[in-house]
């Protein structure tokens, strides 16, 4: 919330802007760029002009860059995504490249121009968001906490290329960040805002901090030169340990872990995350994992608590009692109060915890992970921090006096009430501390706890991970604060950086690779006719057959070179879905045509005709291409097209928004049971958690594009040509081929 804010800004004047959590920095920035109605809701009064006019008539000329740059990625590609502002603003394709090459120079990402956005580092990401802007040539930027989730060495990479282009432009520049000391030598003014969303400080930054220094601490910003502040003693809302553990809370033993991630129109690409790690953290102490960005700290995290399986090596928690052995469920601070990692039964869990069931692993392990919103599972504050201990069966009157403790201490009280999905970034952070804490499990494991908090806030969260580790539990935290890592018991450092082996030359491209995206597409629409041609199950064969055939053509890959990798196996999990409707859909047809084994078959077969040529020709899309072919061969009108291919775009996320989401249940306490209805149950809940994930996405995505001119693009260029080439000619003839054969044997065949 903002209250009658009033502030001029010179032409190439550097503004550092700052204050408390919840203050409006990014909001003061959202009206700068024009985009409050775009991303807000709520009471709106004032006007915003820069150079005279409003921010929005001139696209291009504001240039935003958001807190979260992975959110705004709107290509498939590093140079296809710079230039999309330029085509919003109109520019010919043949004038893009000399700007486009220019701003991937000045932020040194020349190199990876071919590369998807999706296999950028956090640090490489915040550096494409910032060619994004610059390439439109803007007179003011604007960025949104450019440096928070990066670590030290990123972070001043970032700050240099920010420097260096804003002193060669001469451009406009207001910087959001809540650590502000390393920013004091690229900017000339310093404008304070209080809690209430006013200006309490504005000046030159010496005078700022000669003034006001002590005051501004006070109020919960981070003044360069202050001490940090102490933590919050939060110790009366757990119950000390009775002596040290016998074994670790969690140990693990030449640890690595490999990811794989499938674009939506290439090959797989494999990377060694965490490679041959070895950990051991006991009850009541601090362990701090550091290392540069994308060296596998939140993957440890993860495979720590059982969310990801190990390729190798072995992670275990300590034995658990059984349920007999419990301690009763009491009050706060009582001495018979919810025992640490106590077990689900009468027999005790599996020490590994990829093993555990839902319950079993939350009452033994907490995740709040970078991603806060990724936990959230209920519609209220209160409800979301109560979640997991009601789960887990925790006392309710002990959790609900746990509960309120911790959210008065957070500043969050007051909103105990709100739906945590509206919260800001710092405080849905803070909300998943406090949820994973209050049942207070064996082991807490807290990726960037303190990213987005001001003095205060940060004080709050530092406070409840002492307490945990004071109260008997295993902290494992991994940061880039070094107040945090300084605080800590034992720290492990991480400079693994995620592998790849190239191959020595490139595979060889299939016929369907080699093909535009419009030809894909009629040639999946031209089988449609296949159920008014054919209906017997002997012709059906005979299409089927055709049509398998030119599916091996589709996937031949001539020419010289390696093969595509793991086509079949792709082409494999891709029918699995279809395989499936199709069980279904004969199941039906026989159920309700009399028992007739016949009719079934031959209504699978009518399906299966229809939707093999999609299995096959779709996953070769690309959706950057389909856009330049819609809008440049058919004519379509550029928004829906550009909608329809970011949506395309973020598809490919689905999958893994999905396992965020179940991983985030299960250690919740809330993940499915063995049973069939348990199963239907949690995916229905993780069905509408997705949609919730998405639509706030799509909120944010549509903010970057419009933050790039895409709102006021009306007469909207295309970076991309869009070729009709003889693979296309031939994919189409086979389509055509097809319904040919089929009117062929439905005369010929009985």
């Amino acid at each position: 919330m903002l209250t009658d804010l009033t502030v001029r800004i010179a032409a190439g004047e550097r503004v550092l802007l700052v204050g408390p959590s919840g203050s409006g920095k990014s909001t003061v920035l959202r009206a700068i760029a024009g985009l409050l109605l775009t991303a807000d809701a709520g009471d709106l009064t004032g006007t915003v002009l820069v150079d005279g006019v409003a921010p929005g008539g001139a696209a291009g000329s504001v240039g935003l860059v958001l807190q979260d740059p992975g959110s705004a990625v709107v290509a498939s590609s590093v140079w296809r995504d710079v230039a999309f502002g330029l085509e919003n603003v109109g520019m010919p394709r043949d004038a893009m490249s000399a700007p486009i090459a220019a701003a991937l120079d000045e932020v040194g990402l020349r190199h990876l121009a071919g590369s998807s956005p999706l296999t950028l580092s956090g640090g490489e990401q915040q550096r494409l968001a910032l060619a994004g802007a610059l390439a439109m040539s803007p007179r003011v930027l604007l960025l949104d906490e450019p440096t928070a989730m990066l670590d030290p060495r990123n972070a001043a990479s970032v700050r240099q290329v920010v420097g260096d282009v804003v002193r060669a432009r001469g451009l406009t520049t207001v910087v959001v960040e809540h650590r502000w000391g390393p920013w004091l030598d690229l900017v000339d003014r310093v404008v304070v805002l209080g809690p209430e969303g006013d200006i309490v400080a504005d000046g030159p930054p010496p005078i700022v901090l000669a003034e006001r220094g002590a005051e501004l601490a006070a109020m919960g910003i981070w003044v360069p030169g202050q001490p940090d502040p102490e933590p919050v003693d939060v110790s009366e809302a757990f119950t000390t340990a009775f002596g040290p553990p016998p074994d670790p809370a969690v140990c693990a033993r030449g640890l690595s872990v490999r990811r794989t991630s499938q674009p939506l129109n290439g090959p797989p690409r494999a990377t060694t995350a965490v490679a041959d790690v070895d950990l051991e953290v006991r009850g009541g102490s601090t362990v701090a994992l550091v290392g540069p960005s994308g060296s596998g700290k939140s993957t440890l995290l993860e495979a720590l608590g059982g969310l990801i399986r190990p390729s190798a090596g072995t992670v275990m928690l300590a034995p658990d009692p059984p349920r007999g052995h419990l301690r009763s469920l009491s009050g706060v601070n009582s001495d018979r109060s919810w025992p640490l990692g106590g077990g689900g039964g009468d027999v005790a869990p599996p020490r590994d915890p990829f093993r555990r069931s839902s319950p079993d692993l939350a009452r033994a392990v907490a995740w709040v992970p970078q991603r806060a919103a990724s936990t959230i599972v209920r519609r209220s504050v209160r409800d979301e921090v109560l979640a997991t201990s009601l789960a887990v069966g925790l006392d309710p009157a002990t959790a609900s006096a746990r509960a309120d403790l911790l959210l008065e201490r957070l500043g969050l009280a007051h909103l105990a009430t709100a739906d945590p999905r509206q919260l800001s970034g710092g405080e849905q952070r803070r909300l998943a501390v406090a949820a994973a804490v209050v049942h207070q499990p064996s082991v807490v494991l807290a990726d960037e706890p303190t990213v987005g908090q001001d003095r205060l806030t940060w004080a709050a969260v530092v406070g409840i991970l002492d307490a945990v580790r004071a109260a008997g539990s295993a902290v494992v935290v991994a940061t880039h604060d070094d107040a945090v890592v300084a605080r800590a018991d034992a720290v492990t450092a991480l400079d693994h950086r995620p592998s790849d082996p190239a191959a020595s030359t490139s595979p060889r491209r299939s016929i369907a690779a080699r093909c535009g995206p419009l030809s894909l597409l009629l040639a999946c629409l031209v089988v449609l006719p296949l159920p008014a041609l054919v209906s017997g199950w002997r012709p059906l064969l005979v299409v089927l057959a055709v049509e398998a055939l030119l599916g091996l053509v589709a996937l031949w890959a001539p020419g010289t070179g390696p093969a595509p990798p793991g086509r079949w196996r792709r082409l494999g999990a891709r029918s699995v879905p279809a395989l499936i409707g199709i069980a279904g859909v004969m199941w039906s047809t026989w159920l309700l045509g009399g028992h007739d084994l016949e009719t079934a078959f031959g209504a699978g077969l009518r399906v299966l005709a229809l939707v093999l040529p999609s299995v096959v020709l779709l996953p070769y899309v690309d959706p950057d291409a389909l856009g330049d072919h819609l809008a440049q061969r058919l004519r379509l009108p550029a928004r829906p097209v550009v909608a329809a291919t970011a949506a395309l775009q973020r598809f490919q996320t689905f999958g893994s928004l999905w396992t965020e989401l179940t991983r985030a249940r299960r250690v919740r306490g809330i993940g499915a049971g063995r049973s069939l209805v348990a199963k239907l149950r949690e995916g229905g809940a993780t069905t509408l958690a997705l949609f919730t994930v998405i639509l706030g996405q799509a909120a944010v995505l549509a903010l970057a594009m419009d933050a790039r001119g895409f709102a006021g693009a009306h007469r909207r260029t295309w970076a991309g040509p869009a070729p009709w080439r003889l693979p296309d000619t031939l994919v189409l003839l086979g389509a055509l081929l097809v319904l040919v054969t089929a009117a062929a044997a439905r005369l010929l065949v009985t």
